[in-house]
């Protein structure tokens, strides 16, 4: 049995906190889904599938968000369904923590926060649908996502889709690179982009081997970085859209949000709600399909990386 380190700012659920003590693989996700994602019931729903196909693969879920204070990693069904049901919960990013922290609020936790939390948990993977990334007119707006900052100061596998259409992909692999993010796809030859099976940029590797993946990610951090490595895999082919489509969508969506004076932080959601819309709604399955998908990759990996710890003690 490993002993924990307690941390005055975490606060376990019992399945984690035995799961981390009997070295058990967990996996985090974030609580932003349940709060600023689906109508409730349907997110409280999803956040329990979510759960589950961590569970059937072969790990431990460990949903995190803030109240009272604390971080919560691991929440029961009780609290599940409070961050559903509860309307005005704030979506938190890194900067934010401390204040929520402080007035001891109720937070929703985005990418960026949630890595926040697993590091100090010391728990090593998490999943995501999408990251965020470097936005569409960076280069006179600087609107680059915390998620990518974030990748450079947290010692978390992140297991995601890759990435929004609605973002400058080229220039979100481009500041990757130069972070010295490793980016691996799982099984693809390409970088996704969320409900896009391709992003149309090459990935720098393709990994098909479980064991192979574990060793990347304990050969990055044996270098001494205290950075995230990314897997990536696209969603499923019955799920996808095509992107194309999607692309000549969002074009036609930025001359109307321009035209309209709508920018920044406003721009994001007005550009998704225009894919939702033009794509009769396709956008929501797709969603579905990849938080589930990532979710369950994410255990399966967890588990083959816990496995290939403990096979490590043995030799």
């Amino acid at each position: 049995m490993l002993k924990i380190k307690k941390h005055p700012l975490l606060k376990y659920s019992e399945e984690v906190l035995d799961a981390l003590h009997n070295q058990k693989p967990v996996v985090g996700v974030e609580s932003t889904v349940i709060a600023h994602g689906l109508p409730f019931p349907e997110n409280l729903i999803t956040a329990q599938k979510i759960e589950t196909v961590i569970r059937e693969s072969g790990s431990i879920p460990a949903t995190i968000s803030l109240k009272n204070g604390h971080f919560l990693i691991g929440m029961n069904n009780e609290e599940l369904e409070q961050f559903a049901s509860t309307k005005g919960i704030p979506k938190v990013s890194s900067r934010d923590i401390p204040v929520i922290l402080a007035n001891k609020s109720l937070g929703a936790t985005t990418v960026a926060s949630s890595l926040v939390a697993c590091d100090l948990a010391e728990i090593p993977f998490f999943a995501s649908a999408g990251i965020g990334g470097v936005h569409r007119g960076a280069e006179t707006s600087m609107d680059i996502s915390a998620d990518l900052i974030q990748f450079t100061r947290s010692k978390v596998a992140v297991v995601c889709a890759g990435a929004k259409n609605i973002l400058d992909l080229n220039l979100t692999m481009e500041y990757l690179e130069t972070q010295c993010i490793p980016i691996i796809s799982y099984k693809s030859d390409d970088f996704p982009a969320f409900y896009c099976i391709s992003s149309g940029i090459k990935s720098p590797h393709r990994v098909d081997d479980d064991e192979v993946i574990a060793k990347i990610i304990e050969k990055h951090w044996e270098l001494g970085n205290k950075s995230s490595v990314l897997i990536t895999s696209p969603i499923n082919t019955e799920d996808a859209i095509a992107r194309e489509e999607v692309e000549e969508i969002i074009n036609k969506a930025m001359i109307a949000a321009e035209h309209a004076g709508i920018k920044g932080p406003m721009a994001t959601p007005y550009l998704m709600k225009a894919v939702a819309q033009a794509t009769a709604g396709k956008t929501v399955k797709a969603n579905m399909s990849v938080l589930i998908s990532t979710a369950e990759l994410a255990g399966k990996l967890a588990k083959a990386h816990m496995n290939y710890l403990q096979n490590q003690m043995l030799n």
